[in-house]
């Protein structure tokens, strides 16, 4: 059933490729910054140092992704649409259908700036970076590929964040770091479990001073020890824990040295009865699509994942890491029965 789904996106994905090439002869649209500059290949088969995926090729499959994933968003098509996605983001694109009733949010979107690391063909796991509006909103997508393309992670930039200056060289290719890069103050191989701490210890934590004080940072702490000590006098025991996991990294050379790390953390929270003071944990209403019930009986764990996009200086720079994109939602809620 797999394998049929998956050529049923493949031949609709090529229709709407098709489709769009077609229009885009009869009425040419303004190209991306990366692709306006980058004239397609000449040689009619990718030589030895020609790089895995261009800017060109990219932009193709950007475009086919788009149209693709507003239809089956249109028709309400989680499994296929699934087809379209890896990683962190095909947990959030399911919860972003089920807890609509397979009514997602449809998207317009702009003309997209391609940063793409000049890759190997030997390499084994390629990918590349968009930005561009979604619905209006300065938003990078990352595309990775195994056996195809497919989007791996989306965040949205913050209210007021300027886009992160990507370093191109000058055939307009960018740099990927490796994990362990150490020309940069936090490694990206470090960047998740860096701020899985700070947002679980703040600024009593080892981690302090590493991340930029925030809302997604020390302020997550602060509302952490809040609600632990409100549960405790409600009758309850509270945990959140963060993880990074074994989601993939993405980490591009930005042109002050620096570095754009992308990265996913899930986020686990546990509501447990300590006391006689309660019998039932209150299910918060965004759950409840998730647990069909306003209280469980005993204990509620809850289950979000979020996508970051952070800047992290160079290495010798005093200056935080700062936190630039982010999207997040509940994916999983399990409780005792009430």
């Amino acid at each position: 059933m797999r394998s049929f789904g998956r050529r049923r996106v493949l031949a609709l994905a090529a229709g709407l490729l098709a489709a769009a090439v077609g229009c885009s002869a009869a009425s040419p649209s303004t190209p991306s910054q990366v692709a306006a500059t980058t004239s397609a290949p000449v040689t009619p088969s990718p030589s030895a140092t020609t790089p895995l995926i261009t800017p060109v090729e990219a932009a193709k499959v950007f475009t086919t992704f788009t149209a693709t994933d507003d239809l089956l968003r249109a028709g309400g098509d989680l499994r296929l649409a699934m087809e379209l996605t890896r990683d962190a983001e095909a947990q959030l694109t399911s919860a972003d259908f089920l807890s609509t009733g397979n009514r997602p949010s449809r998207y317009t979107w702009g003309t997209p700036t391609l940063f793409v690391p000049r890759f190997r063909h030997d390499e084994g796991a390629p990918w590349f970076t968009v930005l561009t509006t979604r619905n209006g909103h300065p938003t990078l997508l990352t595309f990775a590929r195994a056996d195809d393309w497919r989007l791996s992670s989306a965040t949205q930039l913050l209210p007021g964040q300027d886009p992160p200056h990507i370093q191109l060289d000058a055939e307009g290719y960018a740099t990927a770091l490796a994990p362990d890069d150490k020309s940069v103050t936090i490694s990206p191989q470090f960047m998740g479990p860096l701020h899985a701490t700070v947002a679980e210890a703040g600024e009593t934590g080892v981690a302090a001073g590493l991340l930029e004080r925030g809302p997604y940072t020390t302020d997550v702490a602060e509302q952490i020890t809040t609600d632990r000590e409100r549960a405790k006098i409600g009758g309850f025991s509270y945990d959140s824990i963060f993880s990074a996991g074994d989601y993939p990294v993405y980490a591009l050379r930005m042109v002050d040295g620096g570095a754009l790390i992308q990265y996913a953390m899930t986020r686990t929270t546990t509501t447990t009865v300590e006391t006689d003071k309660a019998d039932f944990v209150p299910v918060p209403e965004a759950a409840r699509w998730l647990y069909h019930n306003d209280k469980a009986r005993r204990f509620l764990k809850t289950t979000e994942i979020n996508q970051y996009a952070t800047v992290v200086p160079r290495s010798g720079t005093p200056t935080p890491a700062a936190i630039i994109a982010h999207i997040g939602s509940l994916t999983k809620a399990v409780g005792g029965d009430p």
